[in-house]
């Protein structure tokens, strides 16, 4: 019979039975009817007719299992009688599948949320043809400037197609609040590169983007969909971006977000377009490093052979761009700039770059949960096969083989396991949520496509499988290793201690308490870290202050008037009611900016290049009164720093010990140094302390403040920071009102200091969130283990508890034997899980601050916490040992 008929036939069972039944009936009828014809009677016949047909269970049997897959069948069976099994005890399988469901949840989440930041190529035709132009090949430095960009790209002979793209970031409001649109200025073969077609309307072509290009562009699906209802009248609409048109031509399809894992481009526009809006640099800078290179391979040329032709052209690529205005020395390494290809077919990502780290240990957290997670179901399971003794006895006394009865126990395994994983499966995408959301903010939002699809639903069963052996073989093993004599002779207390049930359950518990300790040490040095961070002093108050960034660049207030405008905008703030003190600065303090300079100060010598190089803002008067920043010597920047006089600056601590070596700075000078020339000398009149630059980890660096009165043409972009007594928010619309009053078009965003800080630990938070929470959940699972199988060794032991109270044993004595076995496990774990606990404390080296890998004080709260618990949790069980009623007791036994 052909496999898809017994296929079949195990599909319909049961009427398979019934056919062979009927079948079986006919003949033995048949033959009795023959017997009739030959003179024998109706009872005699069909006795002899059954005779002849032999054992009819056999047959049936015998026909049944040729006519369908047996072991298919036989593993139907074993299903059937694992639900019937599980169904009879459903607090133990609620308890083990909720066990499960957690582990396998975390698990989940957090690989698809690998999946999709670091394994999945992009959603493009052949994406192993991608590949990715570099400067350099170890560090993966990717940046080039335009003037770069254009001479790789009329020089390369490897790429079938090769484009330039970079971030960009438009305001489509006429002024006030911005209104942001995240897209990409893109060269013409952007989307020949990624083999792209429109959904409607046309793409970017190379006729696109050539100098003096007019301003177009082309819509995401996404923001198609939501902004346009994916109506194909979108396709000849103008967006007005930075008060400039461009004009909609087409749409790209859907899936595609650009090559930018994480960042979702709503829009794409010609590189030359760039060039179009107000304050924009030329495309001809060739100090401006921006853009990012991918092409697509040639067919029948390997990466390899690519690397080698763009090594061919390096030479001649760097010669042509040389930037003029930079040193001589700055010219020479130039020059020896190189050009690398890299595979690429997941795209480039930052998300991946900062958090690549991050997730693989999450990862490593999680499968110690679930590690944790499966021995208590061990345990669980280890108890149930105990009670369970008489029933296996039985049925190896009948002539059940010990390998059918692993195996059946192993299907209970594996159900619990599936319906862990259906759990997790359900409980993942609200865990997928929360760690986009840790990761995500208002200003820099994270767009992953975060389905459960049918790799991560692959990896949840394949967890489950593995867990199901993991936490199912043993128990399996124990508890079919008996002797029905033994078992039917005796109860299933006497069988179980004889089998050393609790030593197994016992290490198991130990297991668990070694594992959590581990995990309790990693989230205490990750906590630490961040309490470090957000307790240190920066050098600058954050707590109070409102954060406004003010754009005048499409107002049309000309150059030489910018000055006074910003100067009218910081009087009428500090005017508004509730206003403390208000000041401007260029930079904001551990922001998305910044600016350094090389100095020159008479009698300071620079052992290095980098010695001579420090961090620049230019700050209006009451700048550091503001941000809380102590002036230790000098003044303050006021009314007479303004053009014409004499120029001066503040400078920070650091700077004054590293670079006057002990002396006063007052009054002396610095200079800035030029490609071939010395700025005009900066008088320093006042030092102020120390404060963060870039982020809140950097080590100690000099800073220069100058004032802005002195610059007689700054920039139209700039942060005014209000400092004020009540809510923050509340003063918005007034801010707002005395910004725009001035003009209507000037482009204003608020925020506070405080959430610009919270937003630069982003990875901290999530790092000491989640182990924090993998932590404690840890530590629960490992409590109710510990829990469980003392209050389970207890009530096995209470016919010998009973006897020991009997002959006069106190009841404090009980309880410190019960808790007695307690500690040992405890002790047992704790010696195991440090070794786990050192090994984690290295392996989250690189996101320490303020605190050693091997830190004692974590090393030994967690220790406490972890030994107080577990002596919590052993408690009850041993205060009952200690109360049990000794005739009771031994009645039951």
């Amino acid at each position: 019979m052909s496999w898809h008929k017994r296929l079949r036939n195990f599909l319909r069972s049961d009427r398979l039975t019934n056919d062979i039944e009927r079948e079986m009936s006919f003949h033995i009828a048949e033959r009795a009817e023959a017997y009739r014809a030959s003179g024998m009677s109706e009872a005699a016949a069909l006795n002899a007719a059954r005779r002849k047909f032999g054992n009819r269970t056999a047959q049936v049997e015998r026909t049944r299992d040729a006519d369908i897959i047996t072991w298919l069948d036989s593993v139907r069976g074993d299903v059937r009688y694992a639900l019937r099994a599980l169904r009879r005890s459903p607090i133990f399988a609620v308890v083990a599948v909720a066990s499960l469901a957690l582990g396998i949840g975390a698990n989940t989440a957090i690989y698809a949320l690998i999946d999709a930041v670091m394994l999945r190529p992009l959603p493009v035709w052949q994406p192993e043809s991608l590949v990715h132009v570099v400067r350099n090949p170890e560090d993966r430095d990717g940046i080039f400037t335009n003037p770069l960009w254009e001479e790789i790209r009329d020089r390369q002979t490897g790429f079938e197609s090769i484009a330039a793209f970079a971030d960009a970031e438009m305001n489509l409001a006429s002024g006030g609040e911005p209104r942001r649109l995240r897209g990409s200025w893109v060269s013409g073969d952007y989307f020949r590169v990624f083999a792209l077609q429109p959904v409607v309307g046309r793409l970017i072509n190379r006729s696109d983007d050539v100098r003096g290009c007019r301003g177009i562009a082309v819509l995401g699906y996404d923001y198609w969909k939501s902004e346009y209802g994916s109506r194909a009248d979108a396709v000849g609409k103008i967006l007005t971006f930075e008060g400039q048109p461009f004009e909609i031509v087409g749409v790209a399809p859907a899936g595609f977000n650009g090559p930018d894992v994480g960042r979702e481009d709503q829009f794409y526009a010609p590189i030359c377009a760039n060039a179009t809006l107000p304050g924009r640099r030329s495309l001809d800078n060739r100090s401006m490093w921006w853009l990012q290179v991918m092409g697509r391979l040639q067919p029948g040329v390997s990466v390899e052979q690519v690397r080698t032709r763009l090594m061919t052209i390096a030479p001649a690529v760097y010669a042509a761009t040389i930037p003029p205005n930079w040193f001589d020395h700055d010219k020479l390494e130039y020059v020896k700039g190189r050009l690398h290809a890299v595979a690429a077919p997941r795209g480039l990502s930052i998300l991946r770059a900062r958090y690549s780290e991050s997730l693989t240990i999450l990862m490593g957290a999680v499968a110690l949960v679930l590690l944790i997670a499966c021995a208590n179901v061990a345990n669980l399971l280890l108890a149930r096969a105990t009670m369970r003794g008489r029933e296996v006895a039985v049925r190896l006394a009948i002539g059940a083989g010990r390998t059918r009865l692993v195996r059946q126990l192993l299907t209970e395994s594996v159900l619990l396991a599936l319906f862990g994983a259906f759990g997790g499966v359900l409980l993942a995408p609200w865990a997928m949520r929360g760690l986009l959301t840790l990761i995500s903010s208002e200003r820099d939002p994270i767009t992953l496509d975060l389905a459960i699809n049918a790799q991560v639903l692959g990896f949840a069963v394949a967890v489950a499988v593995i867990t199901a052996i993991i936490f199912g073989l043993i128990p399996a093993l124990r508890g079919t290793r008996v002797s029905p004599q033994a078992v039917l002779k005796t109860n299933a207390r006497n069988l179980a201690e004889g089998h050393g049930r609790f030593t197994v359950a016992k290490v198991l518990v130990a297991a668990q308490v070694a594992l959590s300790l581990t995990l309790l040490v990693g989230a205490g040095l990750l906590i630490g870290s961040l309490r470090n961070l957000t307790t240190l002093n920066p050098g600058f108050r954050a707590d109070g202050v409102l954060l406004a960034d003010v754009d005048l660049a499409r107002t049309g207030i000309p150059e030489g008037q910018l000055a006074s405008a910003r100067r009218q905008i910081l009087d009428r703030v500090r005017a508004i009611p509730g206003v403390r003190s208000a000041s401007a600065a260029e930079i904001t303090p551990v922001g998305f900016s910044s600016w350094n300079d090389i100095v020159v100060i008479d009698g300071f010598e620079p052992a290095t290049f980098e010695d001579g190089v420090v961090w620049f803002n230019e700050v209006s008067e009451g700048y550091f009164t503001t941000l809380g920043t102590r002036l230790l010597a000098g003044r303050d920047f006021d009314e007479s720093d303004v053009v014409g006089a004499a120029k001066t600056a503040i400078i920070n601590d650091a700077m004054a010990k590293k670079m006057f070596a002990g002396k006063s700075p007052l009054g002396q000078q610095l200079r800035t140094k030029g490609a071939d020339s010395l700025s005009t000398p900066y008088t320093i009149v006042g030092v102020v302390e120390t404060a963060k630059y870039r982020d809140l980890r950097e080590e100690e660096s000099g800073t220069v403040y100058l004032p802005a009165l002195q610059n007689a043409a700054p920039s139209p972009d700039f942060n005014v920071h209000i400092r004020a007594d009540g809510d923050l928010w509340s003063l918005i619309p007034a801010v707002k009102a005395a910004i725009l009053e001035l003009n209507g078009a000037t482009a204003v965003e608020f925020t506070s200091f405080s959430n610009q800080i919270a937003s630069s630990l982003r990875r901290e938070r999530l790092l000491a969130i989640l182990s924090g929470l993998f932590g404690a959940v840890a530590l629960a699972l490992s409590m109710l283990g510990l829990y469980g199988v003392m209050a389970y060794t207890v009530t096995r032991r209470r016919g010998e508890i009973g006897v020991r109270i009997a002959l006069g044993a106190a009841s404090g004595r009980v309880l410190r034997m019960i808790l007695g076995d307690v500690a040992r496990m405890v002790a047992i774990g704790l010696v195991i899980g440090a070794a786990g606990a050192f090994a984690s404390g290295r392996l989250v080296r690189s996101f320490l601050f303020g605190l050693e890998p091997e830190d004692p004080t974590v090393m030994a709260l967690a220790a406490a916490v972890l030994s107080g618990v577990a002596l919590l949790a052993g408690f009850l069980p041993a205060w009952r040992a200690s109360r049990v009623d000794p005739v009771a007791a031994l009645r039951e036994d």
